[in-house]
């Protein structure tokens, strides 16, 4: 008779089960009493919102990437958010939490139509001084707001300011303040905030984590296991889990990401220079530029492994209505090849016209944010340049 033969595979296989088997009424009884305890123990599984085996082998790898002590996912780069920011809310606090002002828009709107209006949260906004956001000018808020809880990101979106991240840190908790850091443009390849002391790093891993436009995910990553244990029944108790199966494609879409990051980054660098140099650009933001206000600032802090993967440029034109009607056509002229896509990260570049999503904030219809994919750079510049040349 042939023997089974016994599968070892190189990849945690994906466990679909809602619930787990538990071996009788005494570990039935025990699991739930100490189920927070149960939930983290190696091989121990009680149901899938609380815990799966395919969801907790990709946490492991991102904890690799972003060399933390725990890391968890949710179902989305929100998910994450709103998990961080839930360990830090207690009732009948009075201190205020300080948000960077430039931070993604979902963010923001999270802030205002939910922490203020539903939580009572309140929260202080920190605009940047000069486009920039100096730590002197930081330490005069805190000052002013006593605040108790810091959110920010490392390269603001989409005019890619670079924060001096390490600077913020030490003087947040220099005043007793906790620190988020979104990492989601910089991500791990660049930057490692919690290296730099951050509470806590979330991520949208459906961006460059994932880098192929086919999962939505969000991760936490920290060094407090306080901190997990309060993310942990966060989690459980308003759903945020992510599915095995997004979260196996995640896993397997991590494997490549030093080498898509890597391209990304390279593609990146030599298009801005090629749209820096085109007479039908009037301005080109890119922190790889020496002409980048915080051009040094990110050397200092990515030493030298480059400066992400978007670019932000300006198309160049007389008036306001001129603008609008370039713009306009170049996003024609690239449906095909460079498309209008309101996400980033990808391995396919994408593009997205800034005011018609920031007008509020940046009533400019030149404007468009560009998200460099992992394609051949001459082809990029091909179908750029030729869209350029056409206006």
């Amino acid at each position: 008779m042939e023997k089974k033969q016994h599968l070892k595979p190189l990849k945690t296989p994906v466990y679909r089960d809602s619930g787990f088997r538990l071996d009788d009424a005494t570990v039935t009884a025990s699991a739930f009493r100490d189920e927070q305890e149960q939930e983290r123990k190696p091989g121990y599984y009680i149901y899938s919102r609380y815990r799966n085996p395919t969801v907790v082998a990709v946490e492991e790898q991102l904890m690799n990437i972003e060399q933390s002590e725990w890391a968890l996912l949710m179902q989305s780069g929100m998910s994450a958010i709103d998990t961080a920011l839930s360990i830090f809310q207690e009732a009948g606090s009075d201190k205020p939490w300080l948000f960077f002002s430039e931070i993604y828009g979902g963010t923001n709107t999270f802030v205002d139509e939910v922490l203020i209006k539903r939580r009572g949260i309140r929260a202080e906004r920190l605009f940047p001084e000069n486009n920039r956001y100096d730590p002197s000018y930081f330490r005069r808020r805190m000052e002013e707001t006593q605040a108790s809880l810091v959110f920010l990101e490392v390269v603001t979106n989409p005019m890619l300011m670079v924060t001096d991240v390490p600077a913020i840190i030490d003087i947040a908790h220099e005043m007793g303040a906790r620190v988020v850091v979104d990492n989601t443009f910089a991500t791990p390849y660049l930057f490692k905030p919690l290296q730099a002391g951050a509470d806590l790093v979330i991520h949208s891993a459906t961006k460059y984590l994932s880098g192929h436009g086919d999962v939505t995910a969000g991760v936490i990553c920290g060094n407090l296991e306080n901190l997990l244990k309060k993310a942990v029944e966060y989690r459980k108790y308003v759903g945020h889990m992510i599915s095995p199966d997004d979260a196996y494609r995640l896993g397997t879409q991590l494997r490549t990401f030093p080498l898509r990051i890597q391209k990304h980054v390279e593609n990146a660098e030599r298009l801005a220079h090629f749209l820096d140099d085109h007479p039908a650009v009037e301005a080109t933001i890119y922190p790889g530029l020496e002409h980048h206000p915080d051009h040094a600032l990110a050397n200092r802090l990515f030493g030298g492994r480059g400066y992400g993967g978007m670019i932000t440029f300006d198309l160049a034109g007389k008036n306001a209505g001129e603008k609008k009607n370039r713009r306009d056509r170049f996003i024609h002229a690239l449906q095909n090849t460079v498309p209008l896509i309101p996400s980033l990260g990808d391995a396919d570049s994408t593009l997205l016209p800034v005011e018609p999503v920031w007008g509020d904030k940046y009533p400019m219809p030149g404007l468009i944010r560009l998200s460099v994919g992992t394609e051949p750079c001459e082809e990029l510049e091909r179908n750029i340049g030729r869209a350029l040349d056409a206006l």
